[in-house]
């Protein structure tokens, strides 16, 4: 039963494992002066365009962000770091990204190819300034201190030296904009922040019911999480949670079956979006799940994405076709698909795409000889996908 709060966590509410006793205050808030900055190590700094900074200039807007060479949702943000750093240079904003990590590894990380952007690290990073402090001071000083456990964490300093967001840096394009336009409203993203934590202690009580087995007390929950919701965003973060809760726990019906083709139906035209989708359904089959129907139109709408795409991307999206057919036991099906994965494949992809073809192989000849309990679980596969997602 742990599984299931997992899976469902992971798609909407990760932070509520993470919140912090109810008697334990932030000291660095929304409102609060930014602390100086005392880095040990700057990698980059934007060609040299911008200054190596302790105290923050009155009038300028910095962003400090938190990442890590071994964490997958920094590597993924950081193309979309240097497009805001491109956007806004001229507008007296200075990106800066701190890892606690030695210099040697963030050098040697410099030195590869990132995975999406057909750009080294070194190219895309070249924008900010990227930088490093392994005494981990300025970790304590931001992360501790606002009670910040997960990273990418970006924290938006103003133009009066204060603290005015705190986020994932995806989600901080329009508090950005905001702030350098001066239209930010600090007070009303408190109240907002207040409702966020509201519902992720809420989120938590759900999690430890579920954990607990209490399957009839959780789903109780939701149902009246949703009916007293006034926020329109976290009704909709609750009504995607009782949807994934009820496929997680045998319970779906047309109604839940009927919210994930809707979900499904707007992904359309993206095919990323739509093997998203696909991985989604396939963890939680893998988690035991039960997703009915929903496995086999995901393969149609990723044959019919699959040839529009760019060679690159296609490995996922066959991979993906070949996960699905597994949960309806199509096992040929399965096998071809993988092979045109491996087909497209760079050799590193091959290395790791081989090892799931072989165990699908391995279960059609255990299914030919009589063993009907055969079944492929490429679970490795699957968390190396789900990793990528934050």
């Amino acid at each position: 039963m742990k599984r299931i709060v997992l899976i469902l966590l992971s798609c909407a509410v990760v932070a509520a494992l993470t919140l912090r006793p109810a008697d334990a205050e932030p000291s660095l808030v929304i409102g609060s002066k930014a602390p100086a900055l005392d880095i040990e190590h700057w990698v980059q700094d934007g060609n040299g365009n911008y200054p190596h900074v302790s105290n923050f200039e009155k009038g300028k807007v910095y962003v400090v962000e938190f990442w890590a060479t071994w964490c997958g949702p920094c590597i993924a943000s950081m193309p979309h770091l240097a497009e805001l750093q491109t956007e806004y240079r001229d507008r007296g904003v200075q990106i800066i990204s701190i890892s606690d990590e030695s210099l040697d590894e963030v050098d040697a990380l410099l030195k590869r190819e990132h995975p999406e952007a057909k750009k080294s690290f070194a190219e895309i990073t070249s924008a900010y300034s990227l930088t490093t402090d392994p005494d981990g001071s300025s970790q304590a000083d931001y992360m501790e201190a606002a009670e910040q456990r997960g990273i990418p964490t970006a924290f938006i300093v103003g133009k009066s030296g204060l603290v005015e967001w705190i986020g994932h840096p995806g989600n901080m394009d329009e508090p950005l904009e905001a702030v350098v336009d001066d239209k930010w409203d600090r007070e009303a993203y408190k109240e907002e922040l207040k409702r966020q934590q509201a519902f992720e202690e809420a989120v938590q009580q759900f999690a430890q019911l579920a954990g607990q087995g209490k399957l009839e007390e959780a789903g109780k929950m939701l149902k009246d999480q949703i009916a007293a919701s006034q926020d329109d965003e976290i009704k909709q973060q609750w009504t995607m949670i009782q949807h994934q809760f009820r496929l997680m726990t045998g319970q779906a019906d047309e109604a839940d079956f009927a919210f994930y083709r809707e979900d499904l139906k707007e992904r359309i035209g993206n095919p990323i979006a739509v093997a998203q989708h696909g991985l989604m359904l396939f963890g939680m089959v893998q988690n035991g799940g039960k997703v009915g129907p929903l496995a086999a139109e995901a393969v149609t709408a990723l044959q019919n994405e699959v040839e529009a795409a760019d060679d690159e991307d296609k490995p996922l999206f066959y991979q993906t076709i070949a996960q699905l057919y597994t949960i309806d036991d199509q096992i040929d099906k399965a096998i071809a698909s993988q092979e045109k994965a491996i087909e497209f494949a760079s050799d590193n992809q091959k290395k790791r795409l081989m090892p799931f073809l072989e165990e699908l192989k391995s279960v059609a000849k255990k299914a030919a000889g009589g063993d009907a309990d055969a079944q492929p679980t490429d679970k490795d596969a699957t968390d190396k996908d789900a990793a990528g997602d934050k």
